[in-house]
């Protein structure tokens, strides 16, 4: 700067002395003044071109200048390129933010003050049905069509959540929504949305399976209690006694069954996975479970002896890698229900299979009387039962396939289930290749 003034004093000394060599004091002053205003004019075209760049905010290219205007459109330049890199980082995260709420699991919708949406990422657009562009600026309630929303919308505070229905690609398909508003900002509210629907079924199922459990229970107690009453107010016969007790034993192993398999059950979801070190053979797993069949058969019939036509094919001479006491629940139960439902005068062929892609295949075919399409999906659920009555007189608990399909899946296997209504059914257990040895 020092040395800047200094070069305009000598130059307009100069100037001067050029004057006063020309015209003595006067053409020193016409020389002085004449520097001076050449000073100025070019000083007033610079600020003239830095106030157009200014004024139309050419950041990239800014004029070219000497001297302390350039100087300063340098130091401009640099800050307004400070600044810019500023905004451009600030951009950046916003946008990384942006993203990272686009790709949560839980919808994300910015209403301003008057409710309108102002930005929804496309989980809360699937939820509700949104547009992520047509719909900005629109009135959420106008969207949400929910009586339970728009009454909880209106309220003034929104200390919890509500459930609402969803938007779902199928009318068989109910999807729950839990949503909730929270204020921020300027009077501007945030709302989140959370599918719920798996939660919602959990919630269901545990309350089946509660309400199922207690009626599966209650009705033999119901029928114990009766019995004891009855042995304990009445003079019976001793042959009427002992018809009485052999109905309450019965009805007391129809419950240990039951809490048997509801142990099972337990002990199946708690336990780790089985290891690949047990060890044991196909024929020592079918012998036993061949006289469990015959023994279930003959109690079943009314003669005491075995009608039905049981066939048990020699199983290949392979060891299965696997828990042997869950795989014999699994076998046992597969069989079990195939001479359950089988007539008398019927068949059970129990088979093992090499298939192609070499895994193992373990199949039950009867000749009972089928099962309907629409109760197939279903047969594995806990204590469904196509018809109720008689599986109870059965002696089934309504626990074994969904036993089956657990033990299988534990051991990367699958439970094949196939029927047809007057043809019979054909249950399978498919074993992975690795189990096998």
């Amino acid at each position: 700067m020092f040395s800047r003034f200094l070069g305009l004093v000598f130059w307009m000394a100069v100037m001067a002395a050029m004057g006063y060599w020309y015209a003595q004091v006067l053409g020193a002053l016409v020389g002085a003044l004449s520097f001076t205003l050449f000073t100025i004019g070019k000083d007033l075209w610079r600020g003239q071109k830095i106030s157009k760049w200014l004024r139309h905010n050419t950041v990239q290219e800014p004029p070219v200048l000497g001297g302390l205007w350039g100087d300063l459109i340098d130091r401009l330049r640099r800050i307004l390129n400070d600044q810019k890199k500023l905004t451009e980082a600030h951009q950046q995260r916003l946008q990384d933010f942006l993203s990272a709420i686009q790709a949560s699991p839980n919808g994300v919708v910015l209403l301003d003050p008057d409710g309108r949406i102002e930005w929804c990422n496309q989980t809360a657009a699937q939820h509700l049905g949104f547009d992520t562009k047509r719909d900005l600026m629109q009135h959420v309630v106008h969207l949400v069509r929910d009586p339970v929303f728009n009454k909880y919308f209106a309220q003034t505070t929104h200390d919890g959540e509500v459930i609402i229905e969803g938007r779902s690609t199928s009318l068989a398909f109910s999807v729950k929504l839990s949503v909730q508003l929270h204020a921020y900002g300027e009077n501007r509210q945030l709302l989140l949305t959370r599918d719920v629907t798996a939660l919602a079924q959990a919630d269901a199922m545990r309350r089946d399976f509660v309400a199922n459990v207690s009626h599966e229970i209650r009705t033999p107690l119901t029928v114990l209690s009766g019995f004891i009453e009855t042995l304990q107010t009445l003079d019976l016969a001793p042959e009427e006694q002992v018809k009485f007790l052999e109905l309450m034993a019965t009805q007391a192993g129809r419950m240990q069954g039951l809490v048997n398999d509801l142990l099972t059950l337990s002990q199946l979801e708690g336990s780790p996975l089985p290891q690949m070190t047990e060890k044991f053979k196909l024929s020592d797993l079918m012998g036993p479970a061949e006289t469990e069949a015959k023994g279930l058969s003959a109690a079943n019939s009314e003669t005491g002896s075995v009608l039905q036509t049981l066939r048990f094919d020699a199983p290949p001479e392979y060891h299965l890698l696997a828990s042997r006491h869950e795989i014999y629940s699994a076998v046992t139960n597969l069989v079990n229900n195939a001479v359950r439902y089988t007539p008398q005068d019927g068949a059970v062929t129990c088979t093992w299979t090499q298939m192609p892609d070499h895994r193992l295949q373990f199949s039950v075919q009867d000749t009972g009387p089928g099962i309907a399409p629409e109760h197939l999906p279903r047969l594995t659920e806990r204590f469904y039962r196509v018809d109720r009555s008689r599986s109870r007189e059965s002696g089934g608990t309504g626990l074994g396939l969904a036993i089956t399909k657990h033990v299988m899946q534990r051991h990367g296997g699958e439970l094949r289930i196939e029927s047809e209504l007057g043809k019979g059914s054909k249950f399978s257990l498919v074993f992975p290749a690795s189990r096998i040895v």
